[in-house]
């Protein structure tokens, strides 16, 4: 299907169009086209081309003519109207105190309608204003509230790096960014350094990030050990632009820091049972040994098995039948405490009270023991020195 690349403002979004049999577009043309709401006046963002019917999006609105200058005229006038329609709603928010702020304004192309759009924290009740605006005006008003990002799109405005806000010079859409992006960049992640003029990450970051995603797999990882021309030393950044490597090495008793190639850079052999989580190395016998991509252990040495996320299932019945097996001793310890109740607290503790005195030792008394003066179990009382012999 023949279609041709339309966009109503400029880094807008391009839109697909029919182009009109025997007209020649080029880009930058002024057309007339024609929308699901209104007639427009846009521009040409690419000649005609053949794409597939699964691409286009039916049904496909065409292109009624190349803009004559009565067109081009009225655009003007719709242009300048906008100041004044801009001061007219501001001075109308500030009467009904509305919590809003006005970003921009603009015009149908004959007319009929006109568009404003604001941004604001909660939602705003603007009916009031819609009639009041709709009677200054005379015309049909729509309000569309927008969010920081299109707003700064709007806008415009001075990018940190010095140039134009991407979403207003050369982004049609908004793209995915997060945080991940500017780790992989090796970027500093203070919010104010990778921010841009709406307060979100900034655009930019999407750019490079295929570039960057594979670059940093090739890297070393930051504080690792790695082997140079002048011995072992650490990782403390990489320059993925010019595939270079700073190394912190020790030499004389000082710390000297040399950037070597990517090529130059190799990994340091580790002492023996030494860990590195960030390589994945296992325990001792585990997976990820070294002369096996797939973790394997080598040939004539079975690895202890290793219990991890995947034994979690064949583990769970073993761990309900100890934890049943618990509950049901609980249970009977709780009933042998209930019938011990009923008997006398002297006859059921006392093993457990002979226990805890030889662990103590023999019980302190300020007088004398009483048993000593009581006759023996089956005897007279002795009337000598009470020792019973």
């Amino acid at each position: 299907m023949k279609v041709i690349g339309i966009t109503f403002k400029d880094s807008g979004k391009v839109y697909w169009f029919a182009p009109k049999e025997g007209e020649t577009y080029e880009e930058g043309a002024e057309v007339i086209v024609e929308t699901s709401k209104s007639v427009e006046f846009a521009k040409v963002a690419f000649a005609p081309r053949e794409v597939d019917d699964a691409e286009v999006t039916q049904p496909l609105k065409p292109v009624l003519r190349i803009a004559t200058e009565r067109d081009r005229e009225q655009a003007r006038r719709n242009a300048e109207r906008r100041p004044q329609a801009m001061k007219t709603a501001q001075e109308k928010i500030e009467k009904h105190k509305l919590d809003m702020k006005l970003v921009d304004c603009e015009f149908a192309f004959d007319g009929s309608k006109a568009v404003f759009y604001f941004s604001a924290e909660n939602r705003v009740d603007f009916r009031e204003l819609v009639k009041d605006l709709a009677g200054t005006f005379r015309c049909r008003i729509e309000l569309r509230q927008i969010g920081v990002r299109d707003e700064a799109k709007l806008l415009g405005g001075i990018a940190p790096c010095g140039r134009e806000c991407c979403c207003a010079g050369a982004m049609p859409d908004f793209r995915k960014v997060s945080i991940k992006m500017a780790k992989v960049q090796g970027l500093s992640l203070n919010p104010g350094k990778i921010s841009g003029l709406c307060g979100r990450l900034m655009c930019c970051l999407s750019y490079e990030n295929d570039y960057y995603s594979e670059a940093y797999k090739k890297m070393p990882k930051l504080g690792s050990a790695v082997l140079t021309p002048e011995g072992t030393g650490t990782v403390v950044s990489n320059n993925m632009l010019t595939f270079t490597v700073r190394v912190k090495i020790e030499q004389d008793g000082t710390l000297v820091y040399k950037d070597f190639p990517l090529d130059e850079i190799g990994k340091a052999a580790r002492p023996e049972g030494q860990k590195r989580a960030d390589e994945g190395e296992p325990r001792e016998g585990g997976h990820g040994q070294d002369g096996n991509e797939r973790g394997r252990a080598p040939e004539g040495e079975r690895p202890r098995r290793e219990v991890g996320r995947g034994d979690r299932g064949r583990r769970a019945p073993r761990d309900a039948e100890r934890r049943e097996d618990r509950r049901e001793q609980g249970g009977r310890d709780r009933r042998e405490q209930r019938q011990g109740r009923g008997q006398g607290q002297e006859q059921r503790r006392a093993p457990e009270d002979g226990q805890n005195r030889e662990r103590r030792g023999p019980r302190r008394h300020k007088g004398p023991r009483r048993d000593e003066n009581r006759p023996a179990q089956g005897g007279p009382a002795d009337k000598g020195d009470g020792n019973g012999e």
